[in-house]
């Protein structure tokens, strides 16, 4: 491991060029979407901000939404590249309440990767759609000089229908609501980290890429009043927890020791002095449920195999709005920010 060939990837806040935590879901991303994207453009369906973008078109709701896949490396323990463009659209959609129905897919290739490679990439991405029940309806291809690329980048569009009655959006979160993760957190960066840095941990840890679809398709057939999902990717739980805060008005209060983070994961992070409430997840949603139905919702995630862990966090609260407050295992609290830049960049 080469530790002196390391970047900051969150340098300070007031610099004039990109830097690589403007990448990273945190305060630095947050900034150049609102103070130079969303002037840019405008428009009332942007400004709700969400993974996806739900429209009226001809009567029916639709959920639109894109992504971009830049992971280094290409191929990592429980994934690559491929499974991630999938993976990562049809989640994005789904936290919408939207089952995906077709993805466009954009290749940018680099002058000199193997076509070995490509085929590889292209056949784990077809496999991860068919296994998301989605079809690649239209793409492209695009190859940028040697040296102006990182072997294969990917971006994906997809689209879903929303059903009738399904509303989510932070906006809906109320003080009382209960905040629910579907399995243990930070898998995925470190999964990734592990095979670029060529870290060993003791055990293999893998990523946690899978589309999301299913189990949120079981969570809204016991109730569509479900408030808000989230899948918790570049800057983990920690980002995806401020930003409903932030949209909702409410505060959030978590129990850090009810937090699922893997004895591996946590070990990891130890030696790395990296907090796993900021890694990325690409196989896991948050959710805020109304109390009422939270036991019922619970119940049904822990009945599917990608919910089979799911456990109660937290609550949404009155006070600090816009806060997320973790009690600690001795007592105490502390506060946990909206992340600067990125722990970990590149991840997906």
């Amino acid at each position: 491991m080469d530790v002196e060939a390391w970047t900051c990837p969150a340098p300070l806040r007031d610099r004039p060029r990109v830097v690589m935590g403007h990448g990273g879901g945190g305060v630095l991303s947050a900034e150049l979407v609102q103070q130079i994207f969303a002037p840019a453009f405008g428009g009332e369906v942007l400004a709700q901000m969400g993974d996806a973008a739900v429209l009226s078109v001809g009567g029916a709701r639709l959920a639109f939404s894109t992504d971009s896949y830049v992971v280094r490396p290409l191929f990592f323990p429980g994934g690559s590249i491929g499974d991630l463009a999938v993976n990562g659209t049809v989640n994005d959609l789904a936290m919408s309440g939207a089952r995906a129905a077709y993805l466009s897919c954009g290749f940018i290739l680099e002058e000199g990767v193997e076509l070995d490679v490509v085929t590889r990439v292209s056949e784990a991405l077809g496999a991860a759609a068919r296994t998301a029940c989605v079809e690649v309806a239209t793409g492209d291809t695009k190859v940028v000089e040697a040296g102006h690329g990182d072997g294969i980048y990917i971006n994906t569009a997809g689209i879903g229908l929303v059903p009738a009655g399904v509303d989510l959006r932070p906006q809906r979160v109320v003080p009382g609501d209960v905040v629910i993760v579907s399995g243990a957190i930070g898998v995925h960066g470190v999964a990734v980290m592990s095979v670029r840095e060529g870290l060993e941990f003791g055990v293999e840890i893998k990523s946690d890429c899978a589309a999301l679809g299913g189990l949120v398709d079981a969570m809204l057939a016991v109730t569509p009043d479900l408030h808000v999902l989230r899948d918790p990717t570049r800057g983990g739980l920690a980002a995806a927890l401020n930003e409903i805060a932030q949209a909702s008005g409410t505060g959030v209060v978590i129990r850090e020791r009810d937090v699922p983070v893997p004895p591996a994961v946590a070990n990891a992070c130890a030696i790395l002095g990296l907090d796993p409430m900021y890694i990325a997840n690409e196989g896991k949603l948050v959710a805020f449920v109304p109390r009422e139905h939270a036991d019922a919702v619970l119940g049904v995630m822990r009945a599917h195999p990608l919910g089979a862990d799911s456990v109660i966090i937290g609550e949404a609260v009155e006070g600090h709005p816009g806060m997320v407050v973790a009690r600690t295992g001795l007592g105490g609290t502390r506060v946990v920010d909206l992340p600067i830049g990125e722990q970990l960049p590149r991840i997906c």
